[in-house]
C-alpha cells in the first residue's frame, strides 16, 4: 500500500486492476516516500462529497456546508500501514485547529474487498479513535472526482472551496502543518500557535524505522512478486505447496493446501504456513478470518524460535495469537539491531485469508 493501498495493482507502484468490484484508476500507487508540489497554487474547486455511501462522526458534508472553512481531505484506508502512520498527525491537527476553522475529513477509499463493508470501516474508525468526520467512499466516487491515485493522499481546501495544495504519502509533516496555518490565516484566523505538533504514537501508528529493505508484498496472484515455493503458483485452484528451504531476502512462500486468488490466498486445511525472509524493524500482515467468521489461531516464529521480546502487538512472546477480524496485524517489532530474518506464521485452523505483507 504505498501510500495508499491500491485496490488492484501488481504492486502499489504499478497499474491497478479491479478487485471485488473495486475499480482503481490506472497508475494508482501507494507511497512510502512523500511526494508533494509547491504550496498554495489554485488546483480547482473541491468536488462535492455526495458520492460517499455513508458518513461516520458527522452528518453528510458537502461544498456548501464546508464553505468558509479550511478543509483537509485525507484519503486513506484502514489496512494501509502508510495511512495508519499518518493518523496521529490528522488527529492532532483536527484537535489543535478546530476552533480556528479547520475541518479534517477522512475519506475511506478501500483497497481490499473487505474494506468496502461499512461495518468494518465503522469498527476501524472506533478502534483507531477517530472523532473527525469520515466519508465511506466504498465505490471510489470521491477518489475519482479528485482524480486521485494514492494512499494516503491529502488535499487542502481554502475558505472559498478551492484546492490549494496536495500531498501524497507519509512525511513532511512540519511543511504540511505550515500549509494549514497559512490557509487558516488567509481565512482570517489569528493568534495561532505556530509550533508544530509532535504526537506520540506506538503500535502500527509509530513512524517506520530508518532501515527498511523489504517492500510491501501482495499474496494474491494479481500483484504478487518473489514467490519462492518450489511449486508453481496456481490461480484460483486448490494446490499443495511446500515452503522454500532457504529463501533469499524478500522471497516468500506457502506451505500446505491453499487456493490463491487475485487478491488473497485462502488456507484450505490446517495446518498451513507462510514464510518470508525480510529486513525491517516491523513486520505486518493484512489478514482476515475464515469466511464463516470463525477465529483462526496462529503461531509465529523468527529464525525458527518464538519472537520473545521481538513480538508485535498481535502476537504473544511465545508467538501465539488469533485472527478475529479483517485488518492489518503487527507480528514483529524488533528491539535490537535490524538484520535479515526469516519469519514464519503457522495457521492452526483452516480458512485464513492472507492479503499482503508490509514493513516498518
Amino acid at each position: 500500500m504505498v501510500a495508499s493501498s491500491a485496490p488492484a495493482s501488481r504492486s502499489r507502484e504499478e497499474a491497478a486492476a479491479p478487485i471485488f468490484g473495486v475499480k482503481v484508476p490506472p497508475g494508482y500507487r501507494d507511497l512510502t516516500a512523500a511526494e508533494s508540489q509547491p504550496a498554495l497554487a489554485d488546483e480547482g474547486r473541491l468536488p462535492d462529497l455526495d458520492g460517499a455511501i455513508g458518513w461516520l462522526n458527522s452528518v453528510p458534508l458537502n461544498r456548501k456546508s464546508l464553505r468558509r472553512k479550511v478543509v483537509l481531505v485525507d484519503i486513506w484506508t484502514y489496512s494501509c500501514i502508510n495511512s495508519l502512520r499518518q493518523l496521529p498527525y490528522m488527529k492532532s491537527w483536527a484537535a489543535k485547529y478546530k476552533d480556528a476553522g479547520l475541518v479534517v475529513v477522512g475519506v475511506h477509499a478501500p483497497e481490499f474487498g473487505f474494506e468496502k463493508e461499512p461495518t468494518n470501516v465503522e469498527n476501524a474508525v472506533r478502534d483507531l479513535k477517530l472523532t473527525y468526520p469520515v466519508a465511506i467512499d466504498s465505490n471510489h466516487a470521491i477518489w475519482q472526482a479528485l482524480n486521485n491515485e494514492y494512499w494516503p493522499a491529502d488535499y487542502f481546501i481554502d475558505g472559498k472551496g478551492r484546492i490549494r495544495y496536495h500531498h501524497f504519502g507519509e512525511g513532511e509533516y512540519v511543511e504540511t502543518e505550515r500549509v494549514i496555518q497559512e490557509l487558516l490565516q488567509e481565512n482570517g484566523a489569528t493568534g495561532l500557535n505556530l509550533s508544530p505538533v509532535n504526537p506520540s504514537a506506538d503500535g502500527v501508528e509509530a513512524a517506520p524505522s530508518g532501515d527498511v529493505q523489504s517492500p510491501e508484498t501482495y499474496v494474491g496472484y494479481g500483484r504478487t512478486e518473489r514467490f519462492a515455493s518450489p511449486e508453481r503458483l496456481a490461480q484460483d485452484s486448490r494446490k499443495t505447496y511446500s515452503a522454500p528451504a532457504r529463501p533469499s531476502l524478500n522471497q516468500w512462500g506457502l506451505s500446505g493446501s491453499w487456493i490463491v486468488g487475485a487478491e488473497s490466498a485462502a488456507l484450505q486445511g490446517a495446518p498451513g504456513k507462510i514464510v518470508f525472509r525480510f529486513h525491517a524493524r516491523d513486520l505486518h500482515m493484512v489478514l482476515g478470518p475464515a469466511k464463516n467468521g470463525k477465529p483462526v489461531r496462529f503461531r509465529v516464529t523468527l529464525d525458527g524460535s518464538a519472537p520473545s521480546d521481538d513480538c508485535g502487538l498481535d502476537s504473544a512472546p511465545d508467538g501465539a495469537g488469533e485472527v478475529r477480524g479483517p485488518r492489518l496485524y503487527q507480528f514483529i517489532r524488533q528491539k535490537g539491531r535490524v538484520k535479515d530474518r526469516t519469519f514464519e506464521i503457522e495457521f492452526l485452523d483452516p480458512g485464513i485469508q492472507a492479503f499482503s505483507f508490509t514493513f516498518g
